[in-house]
Parts: structure tokens; C-alpha cells; sequence
């Protein structure tokens, strides 16, 4: 089993522009938390979403089934409700209906008690404009690093 579990949705940060984020824990079954912990998720094309109660669920990320686990296991894609305060899912309601944003799952990771927990974003998309000019920051900061290893050499 891994020690520090961290897995990263790296898509979230080139498409979104990320205004505000929150850490929120999750409701797991057994099986979930097992296959978590050894590593076994995917949140790179997911996203979060309200329900007609006004809970928060994350859709669309897949938790490999748990090899060791009898004919209970649970299913891949299923949505799984994210826990949050009252004010932090009010304020985010708000953000989501009125400006048009969405929120995106950043990171799932595990915490020193060993529980579940994901970072979470509300984020604005991107135009196609702000791509290519994320893109062109990355080549210049990779050539600028280029550069100062080879003249420190």
C-alpha cells in the first residue's frame, strides 16, 4: 500500500481559470476507500454537481474496483455526495446559478487521519486565447530554465 496518496486532475488548471477553492470530504463505501488508498482513482475528467436537495456530488469519477472484495463491490463511475458546510455550499449554489461557473475537482487525496478528502475549485473556462497564452508561458519558463542550467554550468 502507498503511503501518501495524491492523485492530481492536471487538465483543471490549463481549461479553468480557478477563482476560489475548498477542501471537501467524501462519502465512500468500503471497497472505495481500500482501492483509494492503494491508488486506484481517476478524477481527470470529472466534475461536481448539485442535486435537487442542494447536496454537492461529484460525477464522473471512476474508483477502480477493489480486487480483493467479494461480490459487494461497488461500482466505477459512481457519484458520490461531497461534504461541505452549509455556508461553503450556499455560497457556491450562488456562484454556480447566477455567473456561470463550474466546480472542478483538483486533487483527492488522503489526510493524516486517513480519511478521503478532495480539493475542489470554482472555477471559470477558459477561451482559446487564455490556452495559448498559458501554453506560451510554460515554453518560455522551460527555455528561461534551459538557459540558467546551462550558464550555471
Amino acid at each position: 500500500m502507498q503511503k501518501n496518496i495524491n492523485i492530481k486532475n492536471k487538465k483543471a488548471r490549463f481549461e479553468y481559470e480557478l477563482l476560489d477553492t475548498y477542501i471537501a470530504g467524501l462519502v465512500l463505501s468500503g471497497t472505495e476507500i481500500k482501492s483509494i488508498r492503494l491508488g486506484k482513482a481517476s478524477i481527470t475528467e470529472s466534475f461536481c454537481e448539485f442535486n435537487e436537495a442542494g447536496e454537492l456530488f461529484v460525477i464522473n469519477m471512476h474508483v477502480e474496483e477493489y480486487s480483493h472484495a467479494s461480490h459487494f463491490n461497488h461500482r466505477p463511475k459512481a457519484e458520490r455526495k461531497l461534504l461541505l458546510n452549509k455556508q461553503e455550499l450556499r455560497k457556491l449554489r450562488k456562484e454556480v446559478k447566477t455567473s456561470g461557473n463550474t466546480i472542478v475537482p483538483l486533487n483527492l487525496f488522503i489526510n493524516e487521519r486517513g480519511l478521503a478528502k478532495m480539493k475542489i475549485a470554482l472555477a471559470r473556462g477558459k477561451k482559446l486565447y487564455d490556452k495559448r497564452e498559458t501554453i506560451k508561458d510554460r515554453d518560455n519558463k522551460r527555455n528561461l530554465d534551459r538557459i540558467k542550467k546551462n550558464f550555471n554550468n
